[in-house]
This record gives C-alpha cells, structure tokens and sequence, in this order.
C-alpha cells in the first residue's frame, strides 16, 4: 500500500503486512499518511481493548501517536452537549464516547483521528461531518455513512475499516537507522485483577472502572505517561516527558482546563453569532488559562455580544475544591512523593502505578497524609 507521504512530505512511504496478505486494517476512502497510519492502529488497539476490559462502547481522539482523550459510554453533560448542539437524553452509546473523548482536550483534538471499538452509525458519521476531524478508523460501518464522511474535507476525510478478528504475530520489529529492534508483542491483560493489590485506602467500583480504563489508554500512549480519569472518560493525559512529575503537570493542568471548562463564568461567555465552535473552544481555554495578552483580550471582546465575567482567583479556587473522584493512573512507578502531591491538586482520590520504587514507601505516605487510595499493579505499561 503506498502511502501519501512518510513522517514528513519530502518522505515517500508505504506500509507492508507482516504476513502476505493479512491486513488488520483496509483503506474504504481516502489516502493515508504514514503518521495517519501509527494514529490509526494504536487508537484501534487503544478502544479495542478498552471495550473489551470494560464491556461499553469506546472512543479516542488521536495526535502524534497518542490520545487527546479517550473513553467508554456514558453520560454527556450540559456543556458538551450545548457545544455540539445534541440532546443529551438522545446520545447513542458510541456518539456518547466519541463526544466524551473528544471533550478531554478539545484544542488538542482539532483535526484529529477518531477511533471507535464498534462499527459507525448514522448518529456518530453525522458528528463527525460537522468537527475538524482528520479521518477515523472502525470495524464497519452503517449504510450510508461511508459516502457521508467521504464528502467531507473536499473528499479527503480518511476513513479506514479495522478488522476485529486479526490476530497481531507473537513478535513485533521496527527498523531504525539500519538496525532491526524485534521483542515479543506486550500481550499482559490489563484486568481488574491488577487492582487488588490496594496499600492503603479503598476502590469503590467505579474507581477500579476509571483506573482500568486508565491503564488501557497509557499501554497505548508515548511513554513518559499519566492520565487522570472520572466517570469513565479522561480529563487530561500527560504523554511524552522525560520527567514523570511533568507529565503529572500537564496532565493535571488540563484536568484543570477541563473542569473549569464548567464554571458558570466560563459557560456565560455570550459569543457573537458565526463565531465557529472551535474558535469557541479555543477562547474559553485561553479564557480558563487567565493569562490572556492585551491582543487577545481586544479580540475575544469582540467576539462576545456582553461583557465577560471576570474569573477571580478566589472563584477559581473554589470551583476547584469540588472537584472530587478523580483517578490517576501512572504508565511507571512513581519515583518521588511529588508525583502525589501535585495529583492531589487536581481532585484525585485513587491513584494506580506499578510501584517497586526505591522511595516507594514515601509514596505511600504522601497518599495516606491526602487520603489517596493507593493500588500497585506491578505491571509497567510502557509504549515507545
């Protein structure tokens, strides 16, 4: 299969199956990239086993080879559902992840690459027609919806069809700077029984839900990598970062963004008609950030019909305190305190990470001293 282009434009490509004619996934419209084609098979993989180890519909929102957001069926809130004009008592259960998913990190999930564990209908094809999205990779799809998506982005939205019963070989190699790297396929199950070895404190059900789900979505995001989760959705995934107490960073700061997201401040602001939704999303982030520059305080003025309401810092703290049942899930053992001190910040009360630390036992204390649930799972879940 010849590619559009490799890593970057000046780069031909093509993509090869391991064994001679066993695709795990078939083009159906469009051309895809080589970056397309990593967004593709990872985010398969991602809601594949997501579905499966938590028995709902799941989506993920991809870029650069790891997730914005991911998540399983559940409720969409009011925000969500006032931003993408839909009802929510009507949200079918593959729309509802999608949405959700993409919900996490909404700036980051411009022009992504969906990924959804069952085949699309006409209620997710018609989302999807009206987001910036880049293409979307499912297990079929409903009559109809290919030629609705194939129309959009001047006929080059992707669209690729995943073959739920291929088996991935035993082993897996990449080649890189004239060397060939070959090891045995990650095939550890993620399951609740990784959960139950609980140091201190307790997991309620849904708690092992999100922290489960949790560690699905790091097996398949680029290591270093933390996730905070509720409600079986994401709320921020720091991935990429040498240093893990980084990833916690940033992962907590768009826990952050997205909970204030929710601020009736925030939800106030009264945007100008013909203002798109994405430039909507775009304002209320900078607008939750508070660190808007003279230009940018110019223009998103003009975009609104009514003045803002100032977000004091005294209302942001408070509206923060109630943030409450977060998980944080670690993709390896936490190595300092300070990874829980900082997760604390964002309304975590359980924590999963593999442990075996040599500072493992401060761990610990730092999540009895916050009243953090803490479980090791002894399983490191690192994705390169």
């Amino acid at each position: 299969m010849d590619l559009r282009y490799g890593m970057n434009p000046r780069q031909a490509a093509d993509a090869t199956p391991v064994r001679p004619g066993r695709w795990p996934v078939r083009v159906v419209h469009g051309s895809p990239s080589y970056i397309n084609m990593l967004d593709a098979l990872n985010g398969w993989q991602l809601v594949r086993e997501a579905s499966r180890s938590l028995g709902r519909p799941a989506a993920a929102s991809f870029k650069h080879v790891s997730p914005a957001g991911a998540a399983v069926a559940g409720p969409v809130d009011e925000v969500t559902a006032e931003l993408h004009g839909v009802d929510r008592a009507e949200v079918g259960a593959l729309t509802s992840a999608y949405l959700r998913a993409r919900d996490a990190d909404p700036k980051s999930s411009y022009g992504d690459l969906a990924a959804v564990s069952h085949p699309v209908d006409e209620e997710l094809a018609e989302l999807l027609a009206h987001v910036v999205s880049d293409g979307i990779i499912a297990p079929g799809y409903a009559p109809g919806t290919v030629d609705r998506l194939g129309r959009k982005k001047n006929g080059r939205f992707l669209v690729l069809e995943a073959d739920p019963d291929f088996v991935p070989p035993e082993r897996e190699a990449r080649e890189l700077f004239g060397l060939r790297l070959s090891q045995r396929r990650d095939e550890a199950p993620c399951a609740a029984e990784l959960l139950e070895n609980v140091v201190c404190g307790s997991l309620p059900t849904t708690a092992v839900q999100d922290l489960l789900l949790g560690l699905v979505v790091l097996r398949h995001t680029q290591s270093n990598s933390v996730c905070f989760l509720r409600d079986g959705a994401t709320l921020g995934i720091g991935a990429g970062q040498q240093s893990r107490v980084d990833c916690t960073r940033l992962a907590g700061a768009k826990a952050d963004t997205w909970w204030l997201r929710r601020h009736p401040a925030v939800r106030a602001l009264a945007f100008r008609p013909g203002i798109r939704r994405q430039d909507r999303i775009n304002w209320q982030i900078r607008f939750v950030e508070g660190d808007l520059t003279a230009d940018e305080n110019t223009r998103l003025s003009a975009a609104l019909s009514q003045p803002m309401k100032e977000l004091t810092a005294g209302s942001r703290a408070e509206w923060m305190a109630r943030l409450k049942r977060v998980a944080f899930v670690s993709d390896g053992t936490l190595p300092f305190r300070d990874n829980v001190d900082h997760a604390q910040r964002h309304g975590v009360d359980h924590i999963a990470e593999p442990g075996g630390s040599i500072r493992s036992a401060e761990v610990e204390d730092a999540c009895r001293e916050h009243g953090i649930a803490l479980a090791r799972t002894g399983l490191r879940l690192f994705h390169h």
